[in-house]
């Protein structure tokens, strides 16, 4: 009973951060002058009700690893006739792994975000978005049914909109929440068809209900196999959009308009996870459809391989981690493609800690960058105009640099383990897919390597002049404020025209610098004019984050080094149905200590290749950007000589990489202007056919009226004369006709 009575205590976790956020966000409302007064206890109401949803998630955990149950508790019921949607919590390994996931990085996050976005005017309304993100995030975790998931789905969509978009009076960030939101609805539009779908096959939204009626009915042959796999797919094409697949990936990098915090969130435990652990959560049903199970592997395969390019030669070092979020992510599908579905989850939990980790060390680099080189995202964000930083960056550059380690494959941290263990099944399963998650793995040490060395190893390279022009691209010529972008060459007029091109240079950056005469976005967070903030702006190195913002660095460490080591021993087990429960009792005890290395020793020896690739991408990636001087060389159009073919190779891959793999570019051509281009068809047509019919029509009744109106003149002898001319004029026609 007692269990039991744990076990329903689960209907707090997802209550208490929705509360919060709906009293931060009516309360900002209603009262926005007290709110700004009080908006440090709205944050802290925030941070204590995810507490609360965290320590409850980690008591149901701990039961759960004794008992190992599977429970649910509906509250309510929706009869029509023979329908009857049952609304409540589901209980099992896979919700409460999840709900730990969840309530862990968010409330990392909420911490970090009190000092990252403490001079922010919106500071209440973001922690009411963030509380409301990590809701739905925890009410899709917990749903029972389809329906439920489907509702959450979409909040969670709609969280991300609005954080996207947080900073909406810059049309990057506009545009971007824009993007994400349309791109979204094409995933969402499939996922709601292939619910259809399955309801009409199977007569139930209940998870295990639905997954057994369909097993039963396709095994049987009762449905049509192309009818079956065209709804899974369908199913699928929702986490394509969510997880960021290819081709519906374009949101992702776009997404960096954002918040660092909230990119931090998307992609570790909540957007992009989302995708996942539906996937996870309907492998049952999937698991028996080959062509699906194909097509999952093969889009994960493609996504992997597209997103480790892409990343190669990116300077925006959020940018450079979304796509590294991409291709990870693409690990992740093609484990459940293969049928591996406990090591992609296994891979989503330890990347989450590790890519969390890297995003709030991001945006640690990006707030103390702010202070030397401006407010220009462009600036800030440029991995080229970093270096050195874990000189005076001392705990950032330790802590990023274990989830850079850990991105890359290097053992012991965590997600060496649960990526040797996707490399090994992909290999068991088709050698075509082993060679692209292995040649990935090569990729992903070299790019991640390269952002850390860019970054923090070597000399900073903002205050040297002779790096600027050749990596500031016109979008830099801009810095943004609140209603918009303004051209730096109109804070420089005033410099006169006998300046140097160095000097020019060198005065825009102190010009940037001491532009605080307007509200601007600091490149992350809008500031009003703060003078005591402004007079940290004369630095000319960055300096360490204070401790709200590295304490959560710290924290998010220890899982990204010692979380892998939980998972070593289900590598084993097999896929049956409950694949976490497994995994939760492979946790050892002290007295299997020697037991429990020898599986290490296995593991590391069998791991081997992979980690070979790996430590060769790290290798070139040190021997390219170890050597500063040599840099620019390399990256840059103006030095780098086009003769010979490794020069030219570096030209294309950093083309491809800078142009998105020209997929942005192909999407426009094609799709966005052709549906422009069928809009204004159709708007013509509107316009000159049906309205002109409608409207002609009208005319002609009021021409016809009003000539009507004219001829008649109410006297009689005028009618009987007209009768009498007509009579008159038939008369004769019929004569003539007769004759």
């Amino acid at each position: 009973m007692a269990v039991e009575l744990s076990n329903k205590s689960a209907c707090i976790i997802p209550p208490c951060p929705l509360v919060t956020s709906c009293l931060t966000g009516s309360f900002s409302f209603f009262f926005p002058k007290a709110t700004r007064s009080l908006r440090r206890w709205c944050a802290a109401s925030n941070i204590f009700s995810l507490v609360v949803a965290t320590c409850v998630s980690f008591v149901l955990f701990w039961r759960q690893t004794t008992t190992h149950s599977i429970q649910q508790y509906l509250w309510a019921r929706i009869p029509k006739s023979d329908f009857c949607l049952k609304i409540g919590l589901l209980i099992d390994p896979l919700t409460l792994v999840m709900s730990i996931l969840v309530t862990t990085v968010g409330l990392s996050v909420m911490v970090y975000s009190d000092s990252y976005m403490c001079h922010d005017q919106g500071y209440a309304r973001f922690y009411a978005y963030l509380s409301l993100f990590v809701a739905s995030m925890l009410g899709l975790v917990f749903s029972p049914n389809m329906i439920q998931i489907y509702v959450f789905w979409e909040l969670v969509g709609m969280c991300s909109y609005l954080l996207i978009g947080f900073w909406f009076a810059r049309s990057s960030a506009a545009n971007a929440c824009q993007k994400a939101f349309v791109t979204n609805r094409i995933g969402d539009f499939g996922l709601l068809l292939g619910l259809l779908g399955i309801y009409w096959i199977t007569g139930s939204f209940d998870i295990y209900e639905l997954s057994d009626r369909f097993i039963e009915l396709t095994s049987g042959g009762i449905v049509n196999p192309i009818f079956a796999n065209t709804i899974a797919l369908l199913l699928f094409l929702g986490p394509i959009a969510k997880s960021a697949q290819f081709p519906l990936h374009v949101w992702l990098p776009d997404a960096m308009e954002g918040p660092t915090p909230i990119s931090a969130l998307i992609h570790a435990a909540t957007m992009v996870a989302a995708g996942i652990f539906f996937l996870a959560r309907i492998f049952d049903l999937i698991s028996t459809l080959p062509l699906a199970m194909s097509t999952i592997s093969w889009v994960g395969g493609v996504t992997t391989l597209s997103g480790a390019t892409l990343a190669l030669a990116q300077k925006d070092l959020k940018r450079g981690l979304a796509y590294s979020t991409m291709s990870q992510l693409g690990y992740m599908v093609l484990a459940s493609g293969i049928g591996a579905s406990q090591s992609a989850l296994f891979h989503l939990i330890t990347h989450a800690y590790s890519k969390a980790l890297s995003f709030l060390g991001s945006g640690s680099v990006i707030h103390s960058m702010e202070k030397v080189v401006g407010y220009s995202p462009d600036r800030s964000q440029n991995i080229f105009f970093m270096g050195g930083l874990r000189k005076c960056m001392p705990i950032t550059g330790i802590t990023f640099l274990s989830g850079t380690l850990s991105l890359c494959g290097i053992p012991p941290l965590a997600c060496f383990w649960s990526k040797d263990q996707i490399i090994t099944e992909s290999w068991l399963n088709s050698p075509y897919l082993g060679l692209i998650a292995s040649g990935t793995a090569g990729l992903t040490a070299f790019y991640t390597s390269r952002i850390y060395l860019l970054t923090f190893e070597g000399d900073f390279r903002a205050n040297q002049i002779n790096y600027i022009e050749p990596y500031t691209s016109s979008p830099s010529e801009y810095v943004t404020h609140s209603w918009g972008r303004a051209r730096l060459d109109l804070l420089t007029k005033r410099t006169g025209n006998n300046l140097t091109s160095v000097d020019i240079e060198r005065e825009k950056f102190t010009e940037v610098a001491n532009f605080a005469t307007l509200p601007i976005f600091k490149g992350d967070r809008s500031y009003e004019g703060t003078i005591q903030y402004y007079s940290e702006l004369n630095l000319s190195h960055p300096q360490e984050s204070n401790f709200c913002m590295v304490l959560p660095l710290i924290i998010l460490a220890t899982p990204t080094l010692l979380g892998g080591l939980i998972g070593i021993d289900s590598t084993q087990k097999g896929y049956d149905l409950n694949f976490l429960l497994d995994w939760l009792i492979s946790i050892p005890s002290f007295f299997e200590a020697s037991k429990y290395f020898e599986k290490l020793a296995e593991v590391l020896i069998s791991s081997i290749p992979s980690l070979s690739l790996s430590l060769i991408g790290l290798s070139i990636s040190f021997k390219v950007y170890g050597q500063f001087d040599k840099i620019f060389d390399i990256e840059s159009n103006e030095k780098l000589k086009r003769e010979g073919i490794v020069n030219t190779f570096f030209i294309y891959v950093r083309d491809w990489s800078m142009s998105r793999g020209y997929i942005d570019y192909f999407y426009k051509i094609y799709f966005v202007r052709g549906v422009i281009l069928i809009s204004k068809l159709i708007l013509h047509f509107d316009q000159w056919i049906i309205d002109g019919l409608i409207n002609g029509a009208g005319a002609l009744n009021l021409f016809g009226g009003e000539s009507i109106r004219h001829a008649k003149s109410g006297r009689i002898s005028q009618y009987i004369f007209g009768l009498i001319i007509g009579t008159i004029f038939t008369s004769q026609i019929f004569l003539i006709c007769c004759s």
